[in-house]
């Protein structure tokens, strides 16, 4: 049977919609699966919407498009849930990923989806243990509470490694804590 998942990630321009993307592709692969991750976007600059997608099989993947009926939807920003359809093509037993302090019924509402839903203030989370808001690590965190596509460790490793290579140890430690706190503080809903 040939298995495929498919996840769409909403967020804006610098939030890390396209890393968090590439992320749990890259932890996947190294669990020996076919990946893909992109992101959708056009000449944009930093804050405009970006959408990033991330597909995960068991088999080679042909497919080469954008992600139109998702598994799950994970949305970075939630100031996107009054401006665009982040739910659009949600398949009716998927996942909604949200960072957000709004009710849930708020977010049933803002978005017409009544399946699962998962809610966590990644932007509070963001704030507190890297010191801004980039809430990509944090929003994995949140995914991975939602539905466990990878082990849980392996997301913290590809975590670290990334960001110790880029940012250095502090940095990569303290986006390893917001994602391990966002998996204790997001609700399933």
């Amino acid at each position: 049977m040939f298995f495929i998942l498919e996840i769409r990630f909403h967020g804006r321009g610098g939030q890390g919609a396209k890393t968090a993307a590439a992320f749990i592709a890259e932890a996947a692969q190294r669990e020996g699966k076919f990946v893909q991750s992109f992101p959708e976007y056009g000449a944009e600059r930093q804050g405009a919407p970006v959408t990033a997608f991330t597909r995960i099989s068991d088999s080679r993947i042909y497919l080469h498009c954008g992600i139109t009926e998702p598994d799950i939807v994970v949305v970075v920003d939630p100031t996107l849930l009054k401006s665009i359809p982040v739910a659009e093509g949600l398949k009716e037993n998927g996942m909604l990923v949200v960072n957000t302090v709004e009710p849930i019924e708020k977010v049933r509402e803002h978005t017409g989806f009544n399946g699962k839903i998962i809610t966590v203030d990644a932007t509070k989370i963001a704030v507190e243990e890297i010191g801004k808001a980039v809430t990509n690590t944090a929003m994995l965190g949140a995914l991975e509470k939602a539905k466990e596509i990878v082990p849980f460790e392996h997301l913290l490793e590809i975590t670290r490694e990334h960001f110790t290579y880029k940012l250095g140890e502090d940095v990569a430690e303290r986006n390893v804590k917001a994602l391990k706190r966002a998996y204790e503080e997001a609700k399933v809903w």
